[in-house]
């Protein structure tokens, strides 16, 4: 499978998303993708319940839950990597089937939890993987890919590896060059699945500042599915919660960074503290 395939590229009764502060957080941004009850399940099980939400334009946001509470899932049904079973989702107030592969390719690039192999390809040739949906495979590669291609490394600071092996990078190395092709393909949104789970801490916090940083620079929206709850209220300016397959709370990182929602997002008693430099709240298992 390719990142392009198809783009072109138990919680308490009581708790609720409105119990959460679930919802649009900032009224003001103009929705990217909007989700009228949609839902995903497989037989005899319920991957995703009935959930409505938007996503907004220009903002990084984070999709956290434990492991199985439909996050994937989720960020799968924007990529166009599965059909929702029911609902309806809109991207740029079009549903999702009414746009083209390529036309929806040129708007939105997937990168994968398990990124494909890329075995025996220079950096080079795999950021040039991203210019696909702007000329299809027999088109010819000019100028202006030229160029997107060579602004991507730039941005991404992987220019010094360009005509390496990407197999002979280190983890953090090689996700930079995978988010390399992402900003190649010129789209304005990112969906992101655990770009950081196999990276050790340097790297990832390497990964997230790029990402911050493309989505600040370049106005990109971002979806990114992570684990660390510490690195999404660190680099997100949104969070969305799931459990068990249903939206259980959204925020902003001071919103969510609460002991009791901590708690109904993961099951286990939950304590927060301010960073002694930041005053950042951070979260740890009491």
């Amino acid at each position: 499978m390719t990142p392009w395939r198809r783009t072109t590229f138990a919680v308490p009764d009581e708790a609720s998303p409105e119990s959460f502060g679930a919802g649009p957080v900032s009224a003001a941004s103009p929705p990217l993708f909007a989700l009228d009850a949609v839902s995903f399940a497989v037989p005899g099980r319920v991957l995703l319940e009935p959930l409505t939400l938007t996503l907004p334009a220009r903002r990084v946001v984070g999709l956290i839950g434990h492991n199985g509470s439909g996050k994937s899932t989720l960020l799968k049904i924007l990529a166009r990597q599965h059909p929702a079973s029911a609902g309806l989702v809109r991207f740029e107030g079009r549903a999702l089937g009414a746009w083209g592969d390529r036309a929806f390719a040129r708007k939105v690039a997937y990168l994968p939890q398990q990124t494909p192999p890329a075995s025996g390809m220079l950096v080079r040739e795999l950021v040039a993987l991203g210019r696909y949906p702007w000329h299809g495979a027999l088109g010819r590669f000019g100028r202006t890919d030229q160029a997107k291609v060579t602004e991507a490394m730039s941005l991404t600071d992987v220019e010094v590896f360009a005509d390496r092996l990407v197999d002979t990078l280190s983890g953090g190395e090689r996700q930079r060059v995978w988010l390399a092709m992402l900003v190649a393909q010129d789209a304005e949104c990112l969906l992101l699945d655990e770009p950081i789970s196999a990276l050790d801490v340097s790297h990832q916090v390497e990964v997230l500042s790029l990402v911050h940083r493309l989505a600040s620079e370049r106005g990109l929206g971002v979806v990114v599915v992570l684990h660390d709850v510490n690195m999404a209220a660190r680099f997100c300016d949104e969070i969305i919660a799931l459990h068990s397959g249903r939206l259980i709370a959204r925020g902003t990182p001071d919103d969510l960074m609460t002991p009791e929602r901590l708690e109904a997002v993961y099951g286990v008693s939950m304590g927060v503290i301010p960073h002694p430099d930041t005053a950042r709240p951070l979260a740890f298992v009491r």
